[in-house]
C-alpha cells in the first residue's frame, strides 16, 4: 500500500512537467550557453546562490529560466516538500528496512533533539570525554605510554567518510596524533599501515555497526594478534582497542571494555554516519571543537534545505540539474573536480554516497524503473585531472556534466600557487562552455606555421564542441564548518534525486548480495575438497587458487 504522504509510485514521466521538459530540451539544445549570457546580462548573478558558507554558480548550464521553472515544478509534482518533511519528522522513509532516516539529527546542537533522540547528546559527550583523555595523556596504553597513532578499522561508510574528512582537515590536526585508515581485506593494507607503528602507542578503533562485517573483523583480529605479539597480555586489548557498534556482546567478547564501546543506531546508514561516533577518528585527529564545527556546518545546510524555496535551494537546484542531464540529455556520468589538494578523497566519498544511494532499478512502492537513475561518479583533484581525463571532457563523445569545487584562500599561500590553481579551475569551466570553432582551430594551426591548406585539413583535430555544462562551488576557506556544509549539500542532493526517480536512497541490497555469496564461496575456497557446487567459471578459478595455496 502506498504511504499517503508519498506520491504514487509511478514513473516520473507521468508528471505533467516531464513532457514539458522533454519539449523544452529540444528547444534549448540549439542554444549555446554563451548566448544565454548575451540574452541575460545578469545571468551570472541570477544563477548564483549562497547558503551555509557555500557559493554556487550554476550559470554555465544548458538551462534557462523556463527550464528552471519546469524543473522546480517537477520537484513539486513528485512530492519533494512532503518527503523532506517526512524525513525531518522521523518517518520510516527507508521502507525496505522499516527504518527512520535521521542523520540530520546527528548534526543538531545539544538540547535541540526530541526526548527519544537525546542519546545522541550522550554519545557526543562520551566522545568528548574520550578524545580529551587521549589528547591530554590521561588515556595511556597498556605499558603507560601515551597514544601517538590512531588506526581506524572499518569499510564502506565506516571508512570513506571519516577518512575523507580527516584528510580534508589536515591543517587542523592536533600535534602528536597521527590518523591511519585500514579498510581493504587485502593484508597489504593492514601490514603496510602497521610497519611504522609502535604497538605500545597505537590505538585501534573497530568501526562496525553489527561487529560482523567480514573485512573489518578479519583486519581487527589480525591487528589484535599484532598487538599481543609485542605486549603479550590479553589485558592489553582493552587499553588499545575501542569500538563503534551496536553489538555489545561481540565487542566485549573481542576484549574491548564495555565503557569503550560507542553506540550506533539503526536509523543511521553507513554512508551517512560520519557525524556519529563513526567520526571518532576525525575527532581524535582534529579535536572535538573542530568535529562540532563540522556538525554545525552540516546543520546550517540542513536548515537551508528544509526551509529555502526550491528556486533558491542549493541541494534542490543541483539535484534537479542532475535529473535534467541524466533523463533529458542522456548523461551517464558526473565528474567531481575538487581544486583543493586536501579534498583528494572527496570524489571517492561521493561515489559511495551517490552510487550506493541511487544505483537502484526498483520503484519505492513496486515495479521496475523505465528511466535512468544515479550516474557514474568519477573525478580527480585539479590540476592533476587536466593532464589525464580532461581531454575526454573537452573533446570526447561523452556528455559529462561537471562540478568544480574551489576555495578562495589557501592554507599554504606559497608564491603564486593558489592564484594559478584558481585560474586553472575557472579556465576549465570556461573552456568546457565555450569550446573552440573550426575557424579558431585553423587560425591556430596557421599561427604555428602550417600552410593554409594544412591548417584547414587539420583544423577539426582542435575543434571542441563546447556547451558542456558545469557548476562551480566556492568556499572562502576549506575548514570544518564549510566542509560540513559541502558534505550535507551532496547528501541532500542525492536524496532529492531519489524522490524524483521514486526510489529508496537508503538501502543497499546489491552490496548485501556480494556479502552473501562470499560467505558461501570462502569456506569452499579454504576447504581441501574440490570446488564443484558453483558455476563452471567460479569452480575453475577456485581450483586455480587451490593449486597454488594448498
Amino acid at each position: 500500500m502506498t504511504h499517503p504522504r508519498y506520491p504514487k509510485a509511478t514513473a516520473p514521466s507521468t508528471a505533467p512537467s516531464w513532457s514539458a521538459l522533454t519539449a523544452h530540451q529540444q528547444v534549448i539544445s540549439n542554444q549555446p550557453i554563451a548566448d544565454l549570457f548575451t540574452r541575460d546580462p545578469n545571468r551570472a548573478e541570477t544563477y548564483s546562490l549562497n547558503a551555509a558558507g557555500i557559493h554556487l554558480d550554476f550559470a554555465k548550464n544548458r538551462i534557462d529560466d523556463a527550464g528552471m521553472t519546469l524543473l522546480c515544478q517537477l520537484a513539486k509534482e513528485r512530492g519533494l516538500a512532503e518527503r523532506i518533511k517526512a524525513m525531518y519528522q522521523g518517518e520510516a522513509i527507508n521502507s525496505t528496512e522499516k527504518r527512520q532516516v535521521l542523520h540530520v539529527a546527528l548534526r543538531s546542537q545539544l538540547g535541540d533533539l526530541p526526548e527519544h533522540l537525546r542519546d545522541v547528546d550522550a554519545v557526543i559527550a562520551q566522545m568528548t570525554q574520550f578524545v580529551t583523555a587521549v589528547h591530554t595523556g590521561q588515556w595511556r596504553g597498556f605499558t603507560g605510554e601515551t597514544i601517538t597513532d590512531v588506526v581506524n578499522i572499518g569499510i564502506g561508510g565506516s571508512d570513506l567518510g571519516p577518512n575523507m574528512v580527516t584528510q580534508a582537515l589536515t591543517p587542523f590536526h592536533k600535534a602528536g596524533i597521527r590518523a591511519h585508515f585500514v579498510s581493504n581485506v587485502d593484508a597489504s593494507d593492514l601490514c603496510e599501515t602497521l610497519k611504522a607503528l609502535n604497538p605500545a602507542r597505537t590505538l585501534f578503533i573497530v568501526a562496525s555497526k553489527t561487529f560482523t562485517t567480514t573485512e573489518t573483523l578479519t583486519n581487527a583480529n589480525s591487528a589484535r594478534q599484532w598487538l599481543l605479539a609485542t605486549l603479550a597480555d590479553e589485558a592489553a586489548v582493552a587499553k588499545h582497542f575501542v569500538a563503534v557498534s551496536v553489538n555489545l556482546e561481540k565487542v566485549k567478547a573481542f576484549g574491548i571494555d564495555a565503557n569503550n564501546i560507542f553506540p550506533m543506531w539503526d536509523w543511521v546508514g553507513g554512508r551517512y554516519s560520519l557525524w556519529s561516533a563513526i567520526g571518532l577518528p576525525i575527532a581524535l585527529a582534529c579535536g572535538m571543537d573542530h568535529f562540532n564545527a563540522l556538525r554545525a556546518g552540516a546543520a546550517a545546510m540542513d536548515e537551508h534545505f528544509a526551509n529555502a524555496a526550491f528556486e533558491q535551494n542549493l541541494p534542490v537546484i543541483m539535484a534537479m540539474l542532475g535529473v535534467w542531464y541524466i533523463n533529458f540529455w542522456g548523461a551517464e556520468s558526473q565528474a567531481i573536480l575538487a581544486y583543493d589538494h586536501y579534498l583528494n578523497a572527496f570524489t571517492k566519498y561521493i561515489q559511495q554516497l551517490d552510487m550506493e544511494s541511487n544505483g537502484k532499478g526498483a520503484y519505492l512502492h513496486g515495479g521496475y524503473l523505465e528511466h535512468h537513475t544515479g550516474p557514474v561518479i568519477w573525478g580527480e583533484v585539479g590540476t592533476n585531472g587536466q593532464h589525464s581525463f580532461h581531454q575526454l571532457l573537452h573533446q570526447g563523445t561523452r556528455f559529462v556534466p561537471a562540478d568544480f569545487i574551489v576555495s578562495l584562500t589557501s592554507h599554504n599561500p606559497l608564491s603564486e600557487h593558489h592564484s594559478q590553481l584558481f585560474a586553472n579551475c575557472l579556465s576549465q569551466s570556461r573552456a568546457l562552455m565555450l569550446g573552440k570553432s573550426e575557424a579558431q582551430a585553423a587560425a591556430e594551426f596557421s599561427a604555428m606555421g602550417y600552410s593554409a591548406d594544412e591548417a584547414k585539413q587539420l583544423a577539426h583535430h582542435k575543434v571542441m564542441p563546447g556547451n558542456r555544462p558545469s557548476n562551480t562551488l566556492v568556499v572562502e576557506s576549506l575548514n570544518p564548518k564549510t566542509l560540513g556544509a559541502l558534505i550535507a549539500l551532496y547528501e541532500h542532493k542525492v536524496f532529492v534525486q531519489s524522490v524524483i526517480w521514486g526510489i529508496n536512497a537508503f538501502d543497499q541490497w546489491g552490496v548485501e548480495l556480494g556479502k552473501q555469496l562470499c560467505s558461501e564461496i570462502h569456506p569452499a575456497l579454504v576447504s581441501s575438497a574440490a570446488a564443484e557446487s558453483f558455476d563452471p567459471s567460479t569452480n575453475a578459478l577456485m581450483a586455480l587458487y587451490k593449486s597454488v595455496n594448498q
